[in-house]
């Protein structure tokens, strides 16, 4: 597909784009990727379901719990 560069930059398609709400854009060398965002990036889940086990301080010591081997 091709389509007129504007003043404005250009156009997509609505339908290259079915079910996305939000879009990356990012400029590797001569390209120009458009990259669709996930709502679902586990990394915003992260705490929304903690796990009780019986550590009080993971959140403050976590590299320690992690790395220490308690």
């Amino acid at each position: 597909m091709r389509t007129q560069v504007t003043e404005n930059g250009i156009t997509i398609p609505r339908g290259m784009l079915e079910g996305v709400v939000e879009v990356e854009i990012r400029q590797q060398g001569k390209n120009i990727v458009v990259i669709p965002v996930n709502d679902d990036d586990p990394i915003f889940r992260i705490g929304k379901e903690p796990v009780k086990g019986g550590v009080p301080d993971a959140s403050v010591n976590l590299d320690e719990y992690l790395y220490s081997g308690k």
